[in-house]
């Protein structure tokens, strides 16, 4: 445990700037390749954080350093230096690699499924865990009585209507 308190000490401050200064962490535009227009620069950047890099998948291509999501960077920089709306640029690179661009795809009949595979699952899971349940609840049925219990039976009844017993 010293060890690792030691080891955490010592890195720790290797994490400070990644974490007090926003931006590092994530500075993945070559200034040569900023717009020099702020407000354009600022628009796309956001527009950058709704594309998925086609390399990593799970990151925007603003996130990503691959040289893939660098050239979708200067497409959507070319586009909208070119005038385009950012609609129009989403558009664009949608008709050209589909719904799979989009790190928020639109909710469709065709994607429908994969947006309710989850649900469904967990209704499965749960509706399977409350059905066990209720099956484990439930008093096993008793078993048959054996012969001897039989006549043992019976003899308690007879006796128990004769009055003999009380």
């Amino acid at each position: 445990m010293k060890r690792f308190l030691l080891a955490l000490a010592l890195l720790a401050p290797l994490a400070a700037p990644a974490i007090l200064v926003p931006g590092v962490a994530h500075a993945t535009t070559n200034p040569a390749d900023m717009l020099p227009d702020a407000a354009l620069e600022q628009r796309a950047r956001a527009l950058g954080r709704e594309i998925r890099c086609m390399v990593c998948q799970n990151q925007s291509i603003e996130d990503s350093e691959v040289a893939l999501a660098r050239d979708l960077r200067l497409v959507v920089r070319e586009r909208i230096t070119a005038g385009y709306t950012d609609a129009q640029v989403r558009d664009f690179l949608h008709a050209r690699y589909g719904d799979f661009v989009l790190l928020r795809p639109p909710f469709t009949w065709s994607t429908a499924a994969l947006w309710a595979t989850p649900v469904v699952a967990l209704l499965i899971g749960f509706s399977l865990i409350l059905l066990s349940r209720r099956r484990s609840a439930q008093p096993a049925p008793p078993a048959p009585l054996t012969e001897e219990e039989k006549r043992r039976l019976a003899a308690l009844d007879a006796e128990t209507r004769d009055g003999t017993r009380a």
